[in-house]
C-alpha cells in the first residue's frame, strides 16, 4: 500500500493506534494478493487450450481429436493427483531421503489436500499440468493414449512434485533454494522437466511414418496455422499469469514487483518472435510462420527464470537469444539427430528452458556476471538446471522403457496411417469434411 493511502487510512482513523492500522493494511494485502494468485490461476489454466490450439494446428487434421483428448486429460488427471499426492510430495513440511522429496502427517491437510490456503493449490495444480502438457505435441500422432494417460499420471503425481519440492517451497530443506538457485516462475522447474522428458519420449517412441526416408527429412506440414497462431496468443496471455503470479503477492512494493515481471515478460516474447523471423528470413529466404510463433513462445520460456530478476534490458537480450537459439535447437533436432518433435517443443521448452535459467546468472541485477557478480550464481544456475534435466530424462525412460516392454508406446502403422481420431476415439473432429492427409 502507498504512503498516500496509508495516510488517508490515518486521517480516517483517527484515535485507532498504529499497530491496528498496521494489522488492517497487512491483512488488505494479503487478501490482494490471494486474489492476484487466483486470477492468475486462472490465467494459466487458460493456457492448456492454448497448447491445444498450437498442438492442433502444428499437426494433421486426422488426428486432431486424438490432441484434444490428451490436453484435457492432463489438466483432468493433473489435477486429481496433485491434489491427492502431488501437493504433498512437493510442499509436505517432512524432507525424506536427505530432502529428495518430502512428505507431511496426514493431519496437516496436504494428502488429499485439505488445507486452507486452497488458492494455492490450484496455482500450483495449473503448473502441474502444464509440464506434463509439453510431452503431447513431442509424441504427438503416434502415441497410445492408453499409454500416454499412464505417463502423464506418472509425471503429475511423482516426476515433477519430487523436482519441484528441490527449490519452490523455498526453505531451507530445498537445497536448490539453499544453493542461491533463481528460477522465479520455472524456466527448469516446469519446462526443462517437461522438455526433458519430452525428448525422451519423443526418441523412445520414434519418428512418424515417412518422416525420415531415404536419407532424406520430408517436412510433414500442420494442417492449420490459424489454430497454431491463436494458441500461441492464447500462451502469451496466459504467461502474464503464470510469471506475474509468481510473485506470490500484491499491494505496495509487491505491485510495482508484478507490473516488471509483466513488462520483462512481455519484451522478452515479442523479442523472441523478431529474432526467429529475421533468423529465417535470412536463412530461407522468407520469414517461416512456425519459427515466429515459437520464437515468441521461446522467449517466453527464457525469461521465465529471471523475470523477476532482471531489468527490462535483461529481458530483452534473453528474448534475443532465446529466439535465435530455438530456430538452430529445431533444426539440429529435426535434421542432424533425426527425432521428429512435431511442434518443437524439445527445444522451445527444453533448451530454452535451461539456456533461460543459465542466462539468469548473466542478467540478474543481483549476482549476475555483468553486475559484477562474478561466475558463482552462473554456475549454480548451470547445475540447477542440469539436475532438472537430469533427473527428468532418467526417470522418463525408466517409466516409458517399462511402458515400450508392456503395453507398448505407439500405435500400428495402419493407425497411424488413417488417424489417431478413427481408431482411438472412433470420431473426428472434422467430420463433415474428408480430408486426405496420410
Amino acid at each position: 500500500m502507498s504512503e498516500v493511502q496509508q495516510e488517508a487510512i490515518s486521517k480516517v482513523a483517527e484515535g485507532v493506534s498504529q499497530e491496528t492500522l498496521d494489522q488492517a493494511i497487512q491483512s488488505i494485502n494479503g487478501d490482494m494478493g490471494a486474489l492476484w494468485i487466483i486470477v492468475a490461476a486462472i490465467l494459466v489454466f487458460f493456457m492448456q487450450a492454448g497448447f491445444t490450439l498450437v498442438e492442433v494446428g502444428f499437426t494433421r487434421s486426422k488426428n486432431s481429436g486424438n490432441i484434444i483428448m490428451k490436453n484435457i486429460m492432463d489438466l483432468c488427471i493433473g489435477s486429481l493427483l496433485f491434489w491427492a499426492v502431488g501437493y504433498g510430495i512437493m510442499y509436505g513440511s517432512d524432507t525424506v531421503l536427505g530432502g529428495f522429496f518430502r512428505t507431511s502427517p496426514s493431519d496437516q491437510g496436504y494428502f488429499f489436500f485439505s488445507a486452507t490456503d486452497w488458492y494455492n493449490l490450484l496455482f500450483q495444480t495449473v503448473f502441474c499440468a502444464t509440464a506434463a502438457t509439453i510431452v503431447s505435441g513431442a509424441i504427438a500422432e503416434r502415441t497410445k493414449f492408453s499409454t500416454y494417460l499412464i505417463f502423464s499420471a506418472v509425471l503429475t503425481t511423482i516426476i515433477y512434485p519430487i523436482s519441484g519440492s528441490w527449490y519452490w517451497p523455498f526453505d531451507d530443506s530445498a537445497w536448490l533454494n539453499v544453493a542461491g538457485f533463481v528460477d522465479f516462475a520455472g524456466s527448469s522447474v516446469v519446462h526443462a522437466v517437461g522438455g526433458a522428458a519430452a525428448l525422451v519420449a519423443a526418441i523412445l517412441v520414434g519418428p512418424r511414418i515417412g518422416k525420415y526416408k531415404d536419407g532424406k527429412v520430408n517436412a510433414i506440414p500442420g494442417h492449420n496455422m490459424t489454430y497454431g497462431a491463436l494458441g500461441v496468443l492464447i500462451l502469451w496471455l496466459g504467461w502474464f499469469g503464470f510469471n506475474g503470479g509468481s510473485q506470490l503477492a500484491f499491494g505496495g512494493d509487491d505491485t510495482i514487483a508484478v507490473g516488471s515481471v509483466i513488462i520483462n515478460t512481455n519484451i522478452a516474447a515479442a523479442m523472441g518472435a523478431v529474432a526467429a523471423m529475421v533468423l529465417t528470413w535470412i536463412r530461407y529466404g522468407k520469414p517461416d510462420i512456425s519459427m515466429t510463433l515459437n520464437g515468441a513462445l521461446a522467449g517466453l520460456v527464457g525469461i521465465t527464470a529471471g523475470c523477476g530478476a532482471v531489468n527490462v534490458w535483461g529481458a530483452l537480450a534473453i528474448g534475443l537469444i532465446c529466439g535465435i537459439v530455438v530456430v538452430l535447437s529445431i533444426e539440429i533436432i529435426d535434421k542432424k539427430l533425426k527425432i521428429d518433435d512435431p511442434v518443437g517443443a524439445i527445444s522451445v521448452h527444453g533448451v530454452c528452458g535451461f539456456l533461460g535459467t543459465v542466462l539468469v546468472g548473466v542478467f540478474a541485477l543481483d549476482g549476475g556476471l555483468l553486475s559484477g557478480g562474478g561466475a558463482g550464481l552462473l554456475w549454480v544456475q548451470f547445475y540447477g538446471s542440469l539436475a532438472y534435466i537430469v533427473w527428468a530424462a532418467v526417470a522418463s525412460f525408466i517409466v516409458l522403457f517399462i511402458l515400450k516392454k508392456t503395453i507398448g508406446l505407439r500405435v500400428t502403422q495402419e493407425e497411424e496411417m488413417d488417424g489417431l481420431d478413427i481408431h482411438e476415439h472412433d470420431s473426428s473432429a472434422y467430420p463433415e469434411f474428408t480430408i486426405n492427409d496420410k
